[in-house]
């Protein structure tokens, strides 16, 4: 979906795209190839093809900075195919929903092979070099939690990779409300011992393990687990659902 992508160069909005698409034109070598059949003007093609040669050489360079810069943020999701080799998937785990107030517990990370938790008190420290490892992060509500959460309580980490936060192109295609209620609809299960499990369920395991309760940790990874690793599940059910809501975007 990326090299179908023209919204990120300068002067060039959705109204264009739409047009682009709509004339048939999808893929950046069918824009340079049959640009003279799309109803726009010179002035915006000749923008349009330069944006489209620095583009190439910076998805070639797999210059993933400057397309988390370019694209809008609702928009990052476009990028997955070409990143997903650099992929982290992340959830958090917190004693409340107030990064002034309340701790950062637990930091899950799932790469599409390996998943790695943090915990406070152990290694939770390690996010900081972790996460800059990787040009792309997954999340579900991360743009309004789990990444201002972790900056709050670690500021030097950056966070200039691409991000898609999957609440929102969700949204789009009708799958709203929290992640298990998505991850009910589209038929993902979870293990016994976590299923029916939330975030305040979350805090009072942590809790328990502060007190010492032999078990609660435990518990507490497998539920912070199934969630990175249900990212993906999630991503690969719908990408292609993303995409034709796109497109069917510029038809309406």
């Amino acid at each position: 979906m990326l090299t179908s992508t023209y919204i990120h160069i300068p002067r060039i909005g959705k109204t264009i795209e739409h047009r682009i698409w709509s004339s048939g034109i999808r893929t950046w070598s069918e824009f340079v190839e049959q640009q003279d059949t799309i109803p726009i003007s010179a002035a915006k093609k000749e923008t349009i093809l330069a944006g489209i040669g620095e583009s190439n050489d910076r998805l070639n360079a797999r210059d993933f900075e400057f397309f988390a810069c370019a694209l809008p943020g609702s928009e990052h999701w476009r990028a997955y195919r070409h990143f997903s080799d650099s992929v982290a998937f992340v959830d958090i785990e917190t004693t409340g929903l107030s990064p002034n107030y309340d701790d950062l517990t637990v930091v899950g990370i799932y790469d599409g092979k390996d998943t790695k938790t943090y915990v406070r008190g152990i290694d939770l420290d390690d996010i900081v070099d972790e996460l800059q490892k990787y040009e792309l992060l997954v999340t579900f509500n991360g743009a309004r939690f789990d990444l201002p959460f972790i900056k709050h309580k670690y500021p030097q980490v950056e966070f200039d990779q691409l991000h898609i936060d999957l609440m929102y192109p969700l949204r789009r295609i009708g799958l709203s409300g929290g992640l298990k209620n998505i991850e009910h609809t589209l038929g993902i299960s979870r293990s016994d011992e976590t299923t029916g499990m939330d975030g305040f369920e979350a805090v009072r395991l942590w809790r328990r393990y502060e007190r010492g309760e032999e078990g609660a940790l435990d518990l507490l990874l497998e539920y912070n687990r199934e969630d990175i690793v249900n990212l993906e599940t999630i991503i690969g059910m719908t990408y292609q659902k993303f995409v034709n809501n796109a497109f069917s975007a510029a038809n309406c």
